[in-house]
């Protein structure tokens, strides 16, 4: 019964996106600019400076980016839920709150793949190289960081009232997250207090992890990459676990209220 209510929550979430397909239209417009035009406006300006290509260097970290927001934005649906007594319906299924909540980041998560095989596609068209095991290889890590991204929108959201709410603080939480991350610049020798503030920003671990797989054995590598991928697989399994269990007793006991 368990896994039969996560598939028809994911279901749920992913039938919605294929209903609204201009949804996914528009959740693809804001990365096409950044990659494009934030992109190639650095790559001209800083080439000569670096030993990289700055488009890829935005690029990858625009696709950790896109999954981990979109992913953790998508469980706003969750106020709408609350809102329309959908989330009520559900709780008197007997059915753990934690199969809710799983059922919830895998359907979001779907629905940011989608989004990212999209992204992907736009990076063939404009000409980043790929070769298999680098796209097999960010697939796996896009899985991970749509998970991730839904685990940390359960904790930011369960606790918030009203979807109107959640639009005004959540790009308070992201926008910052951009930045500390190093989607668009690079943070490896940052001031010591924004450093402790990247190193507390989950965004970070999700684009740093992304790099590390498409530069793996390339000579770009200790350029741009932090920390190894295995440390930042460790720190986003152990994000993910507080995340979710915290979120979900945030969210079961707003609901109870």
């Amino acid at each position: 019964m368990e896994l039969s209510a996560v598939v028809a929550l994911a279901y749920r979430d992913l039938m919605k996106l294929i209903r609204d397909p201009i949804r996914l239209v528009t959740s693809l417009i804001f990365p096409v600019i950044f990659i494009g035009i934030l992109g190639g406006s650095f790559q001209s300006g800083l080439g000569s400076m670096i030993d990289y290509d700055f488009m890829h260097f935005v690029f990858v970290g625009v696709l950790a980016q896109t999954l981990f927001q979109s992913s953790a934005l998508g469980i706003i649906s969750l106020i709408e839920d609350r809102q329309n007594d959908f989330i009520q319906e559900v709780f008197v299924s007997p059915i753990s709150r934690y199969t809710i909540v799983i059922g919830k980041i895998i359907g979001e998560s779907l629905v940011s793949l989608i989004q990212g095989i999209a992204i992907l596609g736009f990076g063939v068209v404009i000409g980043i190289p790929f070769d298999i095991s680098v796209v097999l290889g960010l697939v796996v890590v896009s899985v991970i960081v749509c998970v991730f991204g839904g685990s940390f929108g359960i904790l930011v959201l369960s606790n918030l009232k009203s979807q109107r709410i959640a639009n005004q603080i959540f790009p308070f939480i992201m926008l910052p997250q951009i930045f500390l991350s190093g989607v668009f610049t690079p943070i490896g020798d940052l001031p010591i207090v924004m450093d402790v503030l990247s190193r507390l920003s989950p965004m970070r671990y999700a684009v740093d992890l992304a790099r590390g797989i498409y530069y793996e054995g390339k000579t770009e590598y200790n350029s741009v990459v932090l920390t190894e991928p295995s440390i930042n697989l460790i720190v986003i399994f152990g994000l993910f676990s507080t995340f979710v269990i915290f979120g979900t007793w945030l969210f079961v006991r707003n609901e109870r209220k």
